[in-house]
């Protein structure tokens, strides 16, 4: 007997559903794989609360997939909810009124839950080996970075500097100055002190990304290529090179926000916050000397869904 599955994670920039359909031998058959521009941290996130017209966008979505969910005649649905909700000061109330206007129970994870099951999303899409690895993701409230191969998790942590908190902080001209990128480097080697311990107990030479700053820069990167079956298929496992992050990274910084709009592969999503998201992944690979980018395009909810099957 087939059993569909919803899984909805509800980030801090972005909401994704992905349906998808299990039958007697375990086999995954995706019916639905979406994500849309929620922004629910937009004009709240610095003061701790979810601003009125972000709260209406995202009822908005979640009243949207809780009807391709009943379409599809899903039996189990499981929403998390991550840092912009775990951190506002109206974020109970809004899990509240989700239940009350879509019937959708939602689990606000801390971060720490979050880096776990962002791990096993991870290792699902076969990015993984036994070298040792560091996975970020960069989410719009906070960046999950876990040390790890694909037999364990050595190290995990989340830190509350995700790309839209970089945004606010840094992003006050565009092109942004040479200053402000100084300014989020030294606030990211002053917060990322933790992690720099762990990077030197356990010395990762990969860095595996997730989230998607990631998936942008991989569609930017293979359509400058000529690539276009990239944006017909993603592949749930890519690379990168070091050499062409920092061609795009260079764009990134000296390109205005209309320049930027017009890059092949670029989101309007995206456009603003994949700069301080680029500088971020420039000051990991440089302070920790990681030879290779690999990038995953599973994350939250397919870990969410790894642990779901084993339930089944």
């Amino acid at each position: 007997m087939n059993k569909r599955l919803a899984l909805i994670d509800m980030g801090t920039n972005t909401f994704h559903l992905l349906i998808t359909e299990v039958d007697e031998n375990g086999q995954l058959q995706d019916i639905v794989r979406t994500q849309l521009p929620v922004r629910l941290g937009q004009g709240g996130i610095s003061n701790g609360a979810i601003a009125p017209e972000a709260y209406e966008r995202a009822m908005k979505t979640l009243k949207d997939f809780r009807k391709q969910i009943d379409e599809y005649g899903v039996e189990t649905v499981r929403a998390m909810a991550t840092s912009m909700v775990r951190n506002a000061s109206n974020g109970e109330d809004f899990i509240k009124d989700i239940y009350k206007q879509t019937d959708i129970q939602v689990e606000v994870i801390d971060g720490e839950r979050e880096a776990e099951l962002i791990y096993y999303g991870v290792r699902s899409a076969g990015v993984l080996n036994e070298q040792t690895a560091l996975i970020m993701d960069i989410g719009g409230g906070s960046v999950e970075f876990i040390l790890c191969n694909n037999q364990e998790k050595f190290w995990k942590r989340s830190f509350e500097i995700g790309a839209q908190r970089l945004m606010d902080q840094f992003f006050e001209q565009d092109p942004i100055p040479a200053g402000s990128i100084e300014a989020e480097k030294r606030f990211l080697a002053e917060k990322l002190q933790p992690l720099t311990e762990a990077v030197a107990r356990y010395k990762p030479t990969v860095l595996v990304g997730s989230s998607g700053t990631f998936d942008t820069l991989c569609d930017i990167d293979a359509l400058s290529k000529g690539d276009n079956a990239r944006r017909l298929v993603q592949p749930a496992a890519s690379t990168l090179t070091i050499a062409d992050f920092y061609k795009i990274h260079q764009e990134l910084l000296h390109k205005t926000h209309a320049e930027r709009l017009a890059i092949p592969g670029m989101l309007e999503m995206r456009v603003d916050m994949i700069v301080l998201a680029s500088i971020a992944v420039d000051f990991v690979l440089q302070q920790y000397s990681l030879q290779e980018i690999r990038v995953s395009a599973y994350a939250l909810k397919e870990g969410v869904l790894q642990l779901a099957l084993r339930a089944l």
